[in-house]
């Protein structure tokens, strides 16, 4: 069983964007187990954005955000998009389908030329769709921002949440990877935490695979995970959101072996924003003193049950620290050599000034992004394993 965690920490908006962005101008260098395992991907998402001086005045807040006097032009604007984009992508959807079938059953001997002229219709037909799935998302992105933004209470806080509540939508976005690449394989995801904004998006989600070699497919998705786009505010820079992705096995054959001291655990029921009284008063968090490492259940139908699943969490958390650090136990783990997933970058999703997925730890290099959102990330995950194999 295998378990992924993803943990935000307070960060300074406006040094992480330059790093990122610097290192995105920047020229970039280029164990599977036995039993079934039980992966699990804790996402907690985390917006960023180069700080911005504070306003006098509202007057010089709608100059600044460009909102003000842009409102009624991106209703307009996002009511077309949307009409359009929905039943586009169902024709051009419908259309691709028909020309893959074409594809199958076409003997290309028959008549050569018309089968390259089918193959290149396939073709553009499948970018239309790409391209129509990024209007959609763009479009739902610019209702979000837009509904928070009202026009008499435009000030440069609520446009700050607004913004970061839209870059929650990454985490989203890479929940949805996952899932989809999962079903492509024929497994099944199960999301047991969600802990969503009130705004849209989520702050941290939990899935759970069970197949075979889990953990050893998984593992390299462990790390930072940044999407880099151009700014929302017609400025020259650019944004950066990030979600980071830990990877542990839920159990291990020598687990019972290693006991934990009730003494170095604290134990609490954390109020997890989105969540109704209910599951929060069922949520449990632990932290291991010794450690600081802290982790928490949510998903589960009793106090109990999800105490007994954070304790689990907890446990093949600390064995997979102690086994990276080279150490016998958990005792002997070394709290200030424990790697921050934040310092470990995985890979990019650069949407501008062109369209890349870059994986950090392998130099492997994807240009069509919408592919790699989709769920199509086996070319990735393949890297990964063969750079395990030859180190």
């Amino acid at each position: 069983m295998v378990m992924a965690t993803m943990v935000s920490e307070p960060a300074c908006p406006t040094r992480m964007v330059h790093e990122v962005a610097s290192s995105f101008s920047s020229k970039w260098h280029s164990s599977l187990g036995k039993k079934k395992p039980h992966v699990q991907l804790l996402q907690r998402s985390f917006g960023i954005k180069a700080c911005n001086s504070s306003m006098a005045n509202n007057k010089d807040i709608y100059n600044q955000v460009g909102l003000f006097s842009l409102k009624r032009k991106i209703e307009d604007a996002v009511l077309r998009a949307e009409t359009f984009t929905s039943t586009a992508l169902e024709i051009e959807e419908a259309t691709r389908i028909k020309q893959e079938e074409m594809v199958r059953d076409f003997d290309m001997w028959d008549d050569p030329a018309k089968f390259s002229d089918i193959l290149v219709k396939l073709a553009n037909s499948a970018k239309v769709v790409d391209s129509l799935k990024d209007m959609k998302y763009k479009v739902e992105e610019a209702k979000l921002i837009n509904q928070l933004a009202e026009m008499n209470a435009i000030d440069y806080g609520l446009y700050k949440q607004a913004y970061e509540a839209s870059l929650d939508l990454w985490a989203e976005q890479l929940l949805s990877m996952y899932l989809r690449w999962a079903k492509r394989q024929g497994y099944e995801g199960r999301i047991v935490d969600k802990c969503p904004f009130k705004n849209g998006g989520i702050n941290s989600a939990t899935i759970e695979f069970e197949f075979e070699c889990a953990y050893g497919y998984l593992s390299g998705e462990k790390g930072a995970h940044h999407l880099i786009r151009d700014s929302s505010n017609e400025s020259s820079q650019l944004e950066a959101s990030s979600a980071t992705v830990d990877v542990i096995p839920m159990f291990f054959e020598n687990a019972c072996d290693h006991e934990i001291d009730s003494e170095d655990l604290v134990i609490s029921s954390p109020s997890i924003q989105g969540e109704n009284k209910r599951q929060t008063d069922l949520s449990v968090c632990i932290q291991h003193l010794p450690t600081g490492i802290s982790v928490q259940s949510s998903g589960e139908r009793s106090r109990f049950a999800n105490k007994m699943k954070a304790l689990n969490r907890l446990k093949a958390k600390l064995l997979v620290t102690a086994r990276e650090q080279g150490v016998a136990s958990i005792k002997s783990i070394q709290k200030d050599n424990i790697v921050n997933p934040w310092q470990e970058e995985t890979r990019r999703y650069v949407f501008h000034p062109y369209k890349l997925v870059h994986d950090v730890k392998t130099g492997i290099q994807m240009p069509d992004l919408n592919y790699v959102l989709d769920g199509n990330i086996g070319t990735l995950i393949a890297a990964h394993i063969n750079s395990r194999a030859m180190s």
